[in-house]
């Protein structure tokens, strides 16, 4: 029993390092050959700590890909700001198979204090995206759209095409360009073609999508007009689309746009705290009446044991008294004769 309460005990440091003290997204998916950057927010009274990044879901397996004391890799960068008690993660041109379970850390030391921890799984996946899928311009002038893909396609042939309409779709040739009096397209063969619209006209306006492989992403081409006032004027009506993330750099912020404040986690960790104050203390209470209970029933048994013992004996010797023959003494002077 005392090994129970004693291994309890040691356990009861680590909890709120294993619970609390450290906060970002749980979930963040990504394209193929974009970066990527996860913010990690701890607690004020750690500022001065070292951060660290690994893969990995259990801190003696995980390897450690950044470090605040230490710089362990070229595509990998971390940066503190004790100021926010942010620091962030930046993965450079990321790939599929560096999908999987990493670990945001702060290294408090030592065996009695865990470190602050909190895990992250990052899917990467290969398919395109567009920096902007609403563009608008004005009537005459040229607008430009970037549609990105992941290295998978880079060998893949490219199309732009108007919504609704699949005769209008628009080729990339061996040289992965096209172009005519009205339409520009450009593949730079590292991710990212791009699409011109030439001396824009009020009958440009509408959907479009740029496609590769299997995948397509819908843009939006607004053509603005100038009135006699000088103000520009939209004659279009706004729709809303969902599409991916479409920035090359995806940011995986869990508090954005709230500001992150000490007032908030110190009440935060007021909270954290009075909970595991209050987790410890039932903890303890029910090793106690466990530890009761097994006490219990330990002194019962050697009692009943002990209850045992005393009628088997009682039995034994009320079994070897009966056997036992009547003594016959002589008394030789007197000749008299005495049965015990």
């Amino acid at each position: 029993m005392k090994q129970i309460i004693c291994f309890a005990l040691t356990l009861l440091p680590w909890i709120p390092g294993l619970l609390c003290g450290l906060i970002t997204q749980d979930e963040v998916t990504v394209l193929e050959g974009n970066d990527l950057i996860i913010p990690c927010h701890y607690e004020p009274q750690h500022a001065s700590y070292v951060k660290y990044w690994c893969r990995g879901k259990m801190r003696e397996f995980c390897s450690s890909l950044a470090r605040t004391d230490n710089s362990l890799s070229d595509s990998v960068s971390i940066f503190d700001d004790p100021i926010q008690q942010v620091f962030t993660v930046e993965m450079k041109n990321v790939k599929e198979e560096d999908s999987g379970w990493y670990m945001c850390g702060v290294e408090l030391g030592g065996f009695w204090q865990a470190d602050a921890r909190a895990f992250t799984y990052i899917k990467v996946k290969p398919g395109m995206s567009v920096v902007n899928d609403r563009l608008s311009e004005e009537e005459g002038h040229s607008v430009t759209v970037q549609c990105r893909y992941s290295p998978k396609y880079r060998g893949s042939e490219k199309k732009w095409c108007r919504s609704g309409d699949p005769s209008s779709c628009l080729v990339t040739g061996a040289e992965g360009t096209y172009e005519d009096k009205s339409v520009a397209i450009k593949d730079d063969k590292t991710g990212t073609f791009t699409i011109t619209l030439k001396k824009l006209q009020m009958s440009d306006m509408g959907w479009y999508w740029c496609s590769t492989g299997q995948h397509q992403m819908t843009v939006h081409v607004e053509v603005l007009n100038q009135p006699s006032t000088g103000k520009l004027t939209a004659t279009a009506t706004t729709m809303t689309v969902t599409t991916l993330a479409p920035a090359s750099l995806v940011v995986a912020d869990a508090y954005a746009p709230k500001p992150n404040t000490n007032d908030c986690w110190m009440c935060q960790t007021f909270i954290m705290q009075s909970v595991m104050t209050f987790a410890s203390f039932m903890l303890l209470v029910v090793l106690a009446i466990l530890a009761r209970k097994m006490w219990k029933h330990k002194q019962f048994a050697k009692l009943r044991q002990n209850m045992e013992m005393k009628a088997k004996n009682k039995e034994d010797y009320g079994k070897v008294t009966s056997k036992i023959p009547p003594a016959v003494f002589l008394n030789m002077n007197s000749m008299d004769a005495q049965v015990y």
